[in-house]
């Protein structure tokens, strides 16, 4: 996490924080929000986020911010509205992403946000220690935990190679050193029994 601390990790992490308030807005939750990213300077740290929400970053195999702890979370089932996971899964902390699901409640969403390891910005991340997956196996993890996609599928965001981001062209997008899931915990309903039909003969005298 340490290489997000750096102008180019934070030139990343600035790609993406237009689409992160905009779910802020965007998806009000009565239930609070769990937010988790690299600690960067600057890091929000609560007048963002609704009332009750957590933000949380690595420190080493636990986490601190909001409150300071390890896995499993120390939240119940279904007890968190909408969870954004910002590049926390790039080093391979597998089952955070488990405990993330547990406590997202039906119809709350999950923002992952994960590095492009097919952008040439991979330069910048190399001895770094991150260990970025394609964008597909990790479409494929979710949909493994019950999340459902939405939207278009993947958005591709961030440089492709200088630090700075600058618009690009549509064939290039693909390129770019980060990209974001957009996934919701879909419930299906169940189904009502069909109300009973009294069929009346005619003639009959009612019991």
């Amino acid at each position: 996490m340490a290489w997000f601390e750096t102008p180019r990790g934070l030139g990343v992490l600035a790609a993406e924080q237009d689409i992160i308030r905009a779910a802020l807005v965007t998806r009000p939750a009565q239930q609070p929000w769990l937010w988790l990213g690299p600690a960067q300077p600057g890091s929000p740290q609560g007048p963002d986020l609704p009332a009750r929400s957590l933000w949380l970053h690595p420190r080493g195999d636990r986490y601190a911010g909001s409150l300071q702890c390890g896995l499993p979370l120390p939240l119940p089932n279904e007890s968190i509205g909408n969870v954004i996971l910002q590049h926390v899964l790039d080093d391979g902390r597998d089952e955070l992403l488990d405990e993330c699901t547990r406590v997202l409640e039906p119809g709350g969403r999950l923002w992952l946000f994960v590095l492009n390891p097919w952008s040439p910005y991979r330069a910048r991340w190399r001895r770094s220690g991150l260990q970025p997956r394609d964008p597909q196996a990790w479409a494929m993890r979710l949909r493994a935990l019950g999340l459902q996609p939405c939207g278009e599928g993947t958005t591709y965001l961030g440089p492709i190679w200088r630090t700075s981001a600058h618009p690009q062209a549509l064939a290039t997008r693909r390129l770019r050193a980060s990209c974001l899931l957009e996934m919701e915990n879909r419930t299906a309903a169940l189904i009502p029994p069909a109300p009973v039909k009294r069929q009346w003969q005619a003639g009959a005298a009612p019991a």
